[in-house]
């Protein structure tokens, strides 16, 4: 599903116009952008939770070449599943 389905879908299911839904689904996007950039948790109850975590600088190879090479330390965003959305996922209750 794509920004613009979701868009869609929302706007269709609550009445609102295609464009407030579109400001309200970018500002929501925004904001969990913000808060991550800042090291914050987000979560979502019954859906999951992001955050940020930090990868080591490790040293790779090039497949092409085989040399080696440095990868900087870097932060990258991950997200856990709740279990409620596993759970729906693998065909259990939505409780």
């Amino acid at each position: 599903m794509t920004k613009a389905e979701l868009v869609e879908l929302i706007a269709g299911e609550t009445g609102i116009s295609k464009k407030d839904t579109g400001i309200i689904v970018n500002l929501i996007l925004e904001n969990i952008g913000r808060a991550l950039v800042s090291s914050d948790k987000v979560e979502l109850r019954g859906f999951g939770s992001f955050k940020v975590k930090q990868r080591r600088s490790r040293l790779a190879r090039n497949p092409r070449t085989g040399a080696s090479v440095e990868v900087p330390a870097k932060r990258v965003p991950y997200f856990k599943a709740s279990n409620e959305l596993k759970g729906r996922l693998n065909g259990g209750s939505t409780d």
